[in-house]
């Protein structure tokens, strides 16, 4: 995995905002084919490549992702907004007909239905954020292509309690589909933690499957489970193999001495990270904390000057975060675009390019593909009643470690932070901050 330098020369030219052209093809001759939308960098897709189905179109319009997309695989890429693409130039470019797919899948935008969002603001947008308007682009192709099989993933704030509309409006258009297509679709909400499947990586997401059929999909039980205790100075005889969750060090413990300069930290908390202990965040330097009380509890974002743990999975990697927002590594720098990348287990020879910055977005928007190749088996075995997949386990979760040294030492506060100890207030609950009581008056003042 490179550290995301963009590079010339990428496999499969981009030519009209379409990588290979279309024109005199003929008919695709593809076994389990995908019609995948909001491609990203690749993370659903390349869990369904790991469990043997093929992309035979996708669509993706930011060129960061699409020059990934393109140095990676010869993968058609359709690189122009879903509202501007018709369902028959996707079915002309993967060279199938309507019904033919096998699977079609994406993760539109998730940001109307994100948890940070209602934290910030004690409520969404949701529906009425435009950039909601991608599920109904999604309901859109679906019944235009008609697969087999659909997976929609989105964060799992999708379907929050009384907060659900966009669920409702997911199965409405479900049963309208079936009506007017005759076709079965059912459909089925799985809310998953990645961990629980072997990604080194604490991330919850929504996945909405259905069976053109009628075939139900169930229940997705985890393979893999938090172990007694921290396991720091576990063998690999102390756990069922395979079956122990996944930790940092599991992930990046080999790329220990990859650090380069450019990942220092820098900005105005920069020196107080060192002061922390791994696994654990500013709340440590709080009136509950072991630290100096120079915050106020739960004043902050969770991810606020939030350290990895050698022992301990990761916690969802951000795709825009702000200089001071983590997790950061255990000896207190940034992640490498590559440690980033193991830990929502792309494959070994995946190289994420473009800018740091860049290569982070993708990275952090991205599906694990460990999770999404779980799926993708599951699928094959219960929707498609496939005998070789039966004997199929997932190859994209990385393998234990049994090396794991002792926890990085923590150095004291500096004194340029100490002016801030005294007692802060903590945070009143949620929906009653500071940014929330702005927000709500910037409505109210129109």
């Amino acid at each position: 995995m490179g550290d995301g330098h963009l590079r010339d020369g990428c496999a499969g030219g981009l030519v009209s905002g379409l990588v290979v052209p279309t024109a005199n093809r003929g008919k695709r001759a593809v076994s389990r084919s995908v019609i995948s939308l909001f491609t990203g960098a690749g993370g659903l897709d390349l869990g369904f490549e790991a469990a043997g189905f093929d992309v035979a179109v996708a669509v993706e319009m930011d060129q960061d992702c699409v020059a990934t997309l393109a140095h990676n695989r010869d993968w058609p890429v359709v690189s122009r907004s879903i509202h501007e693409i018709p369902s028959a130039e996707l079915l002309g470019t993967a060279r199938l007909t309507k019904g033919e797919a096998d699977v079609l899948i994406g993760g539109p935008p998730c940001q109307p239905f994100s948890k940070s969002g209602y934290w910030a603001s004690g409520d969404t947008r949701r529906l009425d954020d435009p950039r909601a308007s991608t599920l109904q682009a999604c309901l859109r192709v679906l019944q235009d292509t008609l697969p087999r099989v659909f997976l929609m993933e989105n964060v799992a704030g999708l379907a929050y309690s009384r907060k659900d509309e966009a669920f409702r409006l997911i199965a409405d258009s479900i049963a309208a589909i079936n009506r007017s297509e005759g076709t079965g679709y059912t459909l089925e909400l799985l809310v998953l933690n990645a961990v629980d499947f072997g990604v080194p990586q604490i991330r919850e997401r929504a996945f909405l499957i259905g069976a053109r059929d009628g075939l139900p999909f169930g229940e997705l039980s985890p393979t893999h489970w938090k172990p007694s205790g921290l396991c720091r100075q576990r063998t690999l005889a102390d756990q069922a193999p395979g079956q122990c969750w996944r930790t940092t060090w599991d992930a990046i413990g080999d790329l220990e001495d990859a650090a380069g300069p450019d990942l220092r930290l820098t900005g105005k908390w920069a020196d107080l990270l060192p002061s922390i202990p791994e696994g654990e965040n500013y709340l440590f330097h709080t009136d509950r904390g072991g630290g100096l009380p120079l915050f106020g509890w739960r004043r902050r974002f969770w991810n606020f000057l939030l350290k990895l743990s050698k022992a301990l999975p990761s916690w969802t990697l951000t795709a825009s975060p702000g200089p001071a927002t983590g997790p950061f590594h255990w000896r207190s720098r940034r992640l490498s675009v590559r440690e980033m990348a193991r830990l929502q287990t792309f494959p070994a020879d995946y190289t994420v390019v473009g800018s740091y910055r860049a290569a982070q977005r993708q990275i952090g928007n991205a599906v694990p593909c460990a999770l999404a190749e779980r799926l993708a088996i599951e699928i094959r075995r219960r929707l498609f009643r496939d005998d070789e997949a039966k004997r199929l386990e997932p190859t994209l979760v990385p393998p234990r470690r049994a090396d794991m040294p002792g926890a990085e030492p923590v150095v004291p506060a500096p004194a340029k932070y100490r002016h801030l100890t005294g007692t802060h207030e903590p945070h009143p609950g949620t929906g009653k901050g500071n940014r929330a009581r702005q927000r709500i008056q910037s409505v109210r003042d129109g």
